[in-house]
């Protein structure tokens, strides 16, 4: 079994990337494969609407100058996939969304291609940012809709960082 995460942070070793580094210990003790990859400093755009997917149904983006069908790639690839994110402004990232937005729509285009795979999202927040709570429906609701059969919510705040508590997240990801 693998499992694929993506960075939605515009740092590469913030807090983002040491939440998932905290699942993939846990996933890995149990023997799944893993892989990062970061959206920071990489190229994706938002979905310019041109339903090109619909008609091609080649599980591919039409759009080619930027990393979504790499990720699409990797997505396929995975038995699990990880959107993770830090709060900005009570939202994901704007690279996240654009790999939500785009990566769901070819989905849609070519039978719901992602809906056996297992989804999780991991959100960075600090105590405090309650809104920032919505997050995690947000990309569950992602996730559930158009990419996954079964998802699972791992969200964060200081308090449960500092605890390093991830209970939940091997049950996640179980077969």
């Amino acid at each position: 079994m693998k499992v694929i995460a993506f960075n939605g942070s515009a740092r590469k070793d913030g807090n983002t990337a040491a939440l998932i580094n905290l699942v993939f210990g846990e996933l890995q003790k149990a023997g799944i494969e893993t892989e990062l990859f970061q959206l920071a400093g990489k190229k994706i755009r938002g979905c310019i609407a041109c339903y090109k997917c619909f008609q091609n149904k080649d599980q591919r983006c039409s759009v080619t100058n930027d990393v979504l069908n790499e990720c699409i790639e990797k997505m396929l690839e995975a038995d699990g996939i990880i959107l993770a994110s830090p709060t900005y402004f009570a939202n994901v990232s704007t690279e996240l969304k654009a790999l939500i937005d785009r990566a769901g729509l070819v989905a849609k285009a070519n039978g719901d291609m992602f809906r056996r795979k297992v989804g999780a999202a991991v959100v960075a927040v600090c105590e405090g940012q309650a809104a920032s709570t919505s997050l995690i429906p947000l990309t569950t609701s992602s996730l559930s809709t158009r990419w996954s059969s079964r998802v699972q919510a791992i969200g964060t705040w200081e308090s449960a960082w500092k605890k390093a508590t991830w209970k939940r997240t091997r049950k996640a990801f179980r077969p």
